[in-house]
């Protein structure tokens, strides 16, 4: 594929070349392989996942599916790789940041009579925040499984040996803001471990970096996606607190140093619940779960999604729509919430949550997990996002560096996607 191809072109060329009857029911007799690529390649996770493809098949001993994982920083491009070869997935794992792309290309199968014809299935009580960017013209095209908050996972061992304040302690005073999440992670920086990690960040997905710039009131573009706005004072005041943070007080590793907080080796970490199967079981440090720090324009919450959707173009779409109306019911969302919270509103409550995440407290559960649902903002996307997103990251480039001047880096760049965004 060449580089210069977008992930809407693709998925629209798709659309074009399917036609819509495809996807029919196997006969019977006929062995049926379904495949699902993942970015997950999580022990725990894999285990759930086939745990239930194995209860679906108790009721279709003839259907067989399968769960390909595909490295997180390159997934979505794996997979449009992928529909693009005429090697499509029969369902998908899907970025709510590309979201608005699969749904509107016509690349996805249309979901909502499969679920709504599943008995117990009960499609009415799945909040419908939640499902808004995965339907269109009042379809639902991919099923939101995950709903999950970000949150600030916490090394206490690490901090205390710095000699630095806490995020429990911080927060019993009232004082749990980014200025004094910086300066624990700074302590610990300065000791010469890794103080605060923006997961999967990487200087690539800056995207993750929401989960801080939202506390500073910034956003990349409108809320009707027209313009960008990353030339205003709160984002230029955001990136240039983190370049601070990065740069003169070593609160977050710089470009190039890879540090695993889950191995032991940094003080915090952004990132979300379903990562808690990454808490080392050999060797386990003191740990603790808590929200976002508030931020200049206060409190706030950053939600990111997931959605599974079934492949227009697979030849069993029909039997494919089935699995994950099966994978997706109200008993399976309830064992899938221990990683990934659901959008039924019957299963968003702490006894529910606290019998499939046992490692998290009642208190994590209200007030990081619940809460961030409730009032939690979804990572932005846009129309076009995977061209959006390679010129931001590669503008950015220029704001890594010690001597960045980063409001002329962030006017460039809108520059550069400000067209990209009316269009």
């Amino acid at each position: 594929m060449n580089k210069n191809t977008t992930l809407k072109s693709v998925l629209v060329a798709l659309a074009l070349t399917v036609p819509l009857a495809c996807g029919g029911i196997a006969n019977a007799q006929d062995a049926v392989n379904l495949r699902m690529t993942i970015w997950s390649a999580a022990e725990a996770h894999l285990k759930l996942f086939n745990e239930i493809a194995a209860g679906f098949k108790k009721d279709h001993p003839n259907v067989t599916v399968t769960f390909e994982s595909l490295p997180f920083d390159t997934y979505t491009t794996a997979l449009t790789t992928q529909i693009a070869g005429g090697n499509a997935p029969d369902m998908a794992w899907i970025f709510e940041t590309a979201a608005y792309d699969f749904v509107n290309s016509g690349a996805l199968y249309p979901l909502t009579d499969t679920l709504k014809a599943t008995q117990g299935y009960n499609l009415d009580e799945v909040s419908t925040t939640a499902t808004e960017r995965w339907q269109k013209d009042g379809t639902l095209y991919a099923y939101p499984f995950s709903t999950s908050p970000f949150a600030v996972f916490v090394n206490n061992d690490l901090i205390k040996t710095a000699g630095a304040k806490t995020p429990a302690e911080l927060i019993a005073a009232g004082e749990w803001t980014w200025d004094n999440a910086i300066a624990t992670a700074s302590a610990v920086g300065q000791k010469g471990k890794g103080g605060l990690i923006v997961r999967d960040f990487n200087y690539q997905i800056w995207q993750n970096l929401t989960s801080i710039w939202n506390g500073f009131g910034a956003a990349p573009w409108s809320a009707d996606g027209k313009t960008c706005t990353m030339t205003e004072k709160p984002m230029v005041d955001a990136l240039t607190f983190i370049h601070d943070a990065i740069f003169n007080k070593k609160a977050i590793p710089g470009p190039g140093e890879n540090v695993d907080f889950f191995a032991g080796n940094a003080a915090m970490t952004i990132t979300q619940i379903s990562r808690a199967s990454l808490l080392p079981k050999d060797k386990p440090f003191s740990w603790d779960l808590v929200p976002l720090p508030k931020g200049p324009a206060g409190d706030y919450a950053l939600i990111g999604q997931a959605g599974i959707g079934v492949m227009q173009s697979g030849k069993n779409a029909k039997t494919a729509a089935e699995f994950v109306a099966y994978m997706t019911n109200p008993e399976n969302s309830a064992k899938l919430s221990q990683f990934f919270p659901s959008a039924r509103k019957s299963l968003l409550n702490a006894e529910v949550l606290k019998k499939t995440n046992p490692l998290l407290s009642k208190e994590q559960i209200d007030k990081v997990v619940i809460a961030g649902i409730a009032t939690g903002k979804v990572i932005p996307g846009h129309t076009g996002f995977a061209q959006i997103q390679q010129i931001v990251r590669s503008g950015l480039d220029a704001v890594w560096r010690s001597d960045a001047d980063v409001a002329g880096a962030l006017k460039t760049i809108c520059g550069q996607i400000g067209p990209l965004l009316k269009r």
